[in-house]
């Protein structure tokens, strides 16, 4: 496991202590998780951590923004979005079928009780992670 160099943008805390009481532990769980699996990946030296549409959102280099959410206007439910153009959502789609829940090509959605799946997801973390290296590869190389 190599050193990863997080260039954090100090809003994002701020962001996250804006989620209510017990959100914040649910999205502090994908942060987690997604600087998890970078910090696994050799290939990915950095990672940075920024605001995007007032979301927390990370993008290594050759990879593909990830940006997560929970909204007041759907309370019951937090997310993880991937770019809508990417081949990234659509091959989740066909590899895991049933086992997450889907907004159209852009996102993976929880609701506030789910078990996450964490293998999968750190599978779909690393595939955006790395997207642009694997995006012109048969279900991006992964299967």
């Amino acid at each position: 496991m190599s050193e990863l160099k997080i260039n954090q943008n100090p809003e994002v805390e701020l962001k996250f202590q804006s989620y209510p009481k017990e959100i914040q532990p649910k999205m502090n769980h994908l942060r987690k998780l997604i600087l998890e699996v970078a910090s696994e990946d050799d290939t990915i030296k950095e990672i940075e951590e920024t605001l995007k549409w007032g979301e927390p959102s990370y993008l290594a280099k050759k990879g593909s923004t990830i940006r997560i959410d929970w909204k007041t206007k759907t309370p019951n439910q937090y997310a993880m979005y991937f770019k809508c153009t990417s081949k990234l959502v659509p091959t989740f789609q066909e590899v895991y079928g049933d086992t997450f829940k889907y907004e159209k090509t852009r996102a993976i959605l929880f609701g506030l009780d789910d078990e996450i799946p964490e293998k999968e997801l750190k599978e779909c973390i690393q595939l955006a992670l790395k997207y642009h290296s694997l995006k012109n590869k048969p279900l991006l190389g992964k299967f």
